[in-house]
């Protein structure tokens, strides 16, 4: 399936386009084609394609579907703070990180030698962000060879939101001892290890934050922010102006101003980001020209979501009204963090468009194209049947697919459920099964054999020539129980040189003690 035949001249900005007919779970397998086809174009921008997904969740289930369905596709996922509007609480330094990652290679972005596509939820479009020039000027590369002062990295990263502290073990954490300097960059898979001798950076090395043993050699690292905003002399003048002009002369309760006013960070303040700013912008200035796609129900989620701001904000100033007991919370207005609804179809209006519907449009409702994609037969009649069998409906429904001329595909959500499936599906007469990574794997081959992928789809789909059948569709709903987390014992060395001398401690025998120091004894002529 490729919708690439009939999207010449179609996606154009004040024309919508319609593409029906798209099942839940094909809806990867269009993105895919539709971000190859737009890349092809001659005037094709840097970004392909920006889809906006009706919450987190989804923009997860559509990233591990592009893996699947476009592994040649370079895709950046945008997600939005996990808190609530206008909350006490600050967004969790792994999710600003990631963003401000994204903001990064998105102001940095010339042209693109592949096609590319960004992902992200309506809260995170509807979000404004920091502009590209403060967002481009506050990279920071290192090499091995450059000569530049520790000083200068250490400053650069309180200055930029890292957070120093005694062991790196997550994003935005940095530790410094002696001549090194551990950091956990944002889009970093490992911490990374920079290690000087004077002033010059000798080595820069990967490691394992828990046995901290190197597991590899970088020849550059790019560092970029973990905060949407700096605390410089400039920035704190600033929130001091605009936040006495909005509010007027601050309380001596008012903890949030007199935090700023002395350059610490505060719990929640990043819900005044426009006070740090000169200007905001939104995700969209970032990709300028780029084609949107809008999943079904996003246009319904960014009314609820804009309703929930409102909520918020008229609870915050009657709280206000009503001063209890507590430090006063001053929100700013929707629109100073927030697209208003107006601006946000505005938004949409000036770009090239496309709605994803599972739906047909009506005629005279605009332009369209059919994709003919349809939802997979689920097995639900057959799992309540009383003595039925589930397995045995799914081999012979494979075979009425393959005997209509398409490829069959069963998608499975890991490993494990990939060899269980093969077995469970070959006793019971369906041979000809092999595993694939990709969806250009399937297609290779031959149709008489059934591709079994480890691809996370709620509900498979069909196509013309194609069909998929997911795991959900045989077995039902995932029932997914929570991990339990288990504490090896080889990590008690890592988690005991995080402590330091008059920490204390809680003892599995003798209760409350304090650390003095870890010290390696003998027994039975063993250290």
């Amino acid at each position: 399936m490729n919708v690439a035949p009939n999207l010449a001249g179609t996606l154009v900005a004040g024309r919508p386009l319609a593409l029906t007919g798209v099942a839940d779970g094909a809806q990867g397998l269009v993105i895919a084609d539709l971000a190859r086809t737009l890349a092809a174009r001659l005037d094709a921008p840097a970004i392909s394609l920006a889809v906006v997904c009706r919450d987190g969740a989804r923009m997860a289930a559509l990233r591990r579907a592009l893996e699947f369905f476009a592994p040649d596709l370079a895709v950046l996922e945008y997600p939005a703070w996990d808190c609530l509007p206008y909350d006490r609480v600050s967004p969790h330094a792994g999710f600003v990180a990631q963003r401000m990652a994204v903001l990064s290679r998105l102001a940095h972005v010339k042209g693109h030698d592949r096609p590319s596509v960004l992902l992200t939820s309506i809260n995170a479009a509807l979000q404004r962000v920091p502009e590209r020039e403060f967002v481009a000027r506050q990279s920071l590369s290192v090499a091995p060879g450059n000569v530049l002062a520790m000083e200068r990295i250490t400053g650069w990263l309180e200055l930029n939101g890292f957070v120093r502290a005694s062991t790196v073990r997550e994003a935005g954490d940095y530790a410094v001892r002696g001549g090194i300097i551990d950091l956990y960059a944002p889009g970093s898979i490992e911490p990374v290890r920079l290690d000087f001798f004077g002033d010059a950076l000798e080595t820069i090395r990967s490691f394992d934050p828990e046995s901290q043993r190197t597991t590899g050699q970088l020849r550059r690292l790019d560092l970029v922010p973990v905060a949407e905003f700096q605390l410089t002399t400039e920035t704190i003048k600033r929130f001091r102006l605009g936040y006495v002009e909005a509010f007027g002369a601050p309380a001596p309760d008012d903890l949030l101003y007199h935090a700023v006013s002395e350059g610490r960070r505060h719990p929640g303040m990043e819900h005044w980001l426009p006070l740090f700013h000169q200007r905001l912008e939104t995700l969209f200035d970032y990709v300028p020209g780029s084609p949107i796609a809008l999943e079904p129900l996003v246009e319904d989620a960014a009314h609820e979501r804009l309703a929930q701001i409102k909520d918020y904000y008229d609870a915050r100033q009657q709280a206000l009204a009503q001063r209890g007991s507590g430090p006063p919370y001053k929100p700013l207005p929707p629109g100073a963090l927030y697209l208003a609804e107006a601006a946000w179809r505005e938004r949409l209006e000036h770009s090239p468009l496309a709605r994803l519907t599972p739906f047909s449009l009506p005629a005279g409702q605009g332009q369209a194209i059919d994709i003919a994609a349809r939802q997979g037969r689920n097995f639900a009649a057959e799992r309540a049947q009383p003595g039925g069998n589930v397995f045995a409906a799914v081999t012979s429904h494979v075979a009425t697919l393959q005997a209509a001329g398409k490829r069959v595909i069963v998608a499975l959500w890991s490993e494990g459920s990939r060899e269980r499936m093969s077995h469970v599906l070959g006793d019971h007469g369906l041979a000809n099964l092999s595993p694939v990574a990709s969806w250009q794997d399937a297609a290779r081959l031959p149709k008489s054999q059934v591709a079994l992928a480890v691809l996370g789809l709620e509900s498979g789909f069909e196509t013309a020539d194609a069909a998929v059948i997911s795991e959900q569709d045989i077995l039902g709903d995932r029932l997914v129980r929570p991990r339990r987390t288990t504490r090896r014992a080889e990590n008690f060395i890592a988690e005991a040189t995080s402590l330091s001398a008059g920490d204390l401690v809680v003892h599995v025998d003798h209760g409350i003690g304090r650390f003095v120091q870890l010290r390696a004894i003998e027994g039975r002529c063993a250290a």
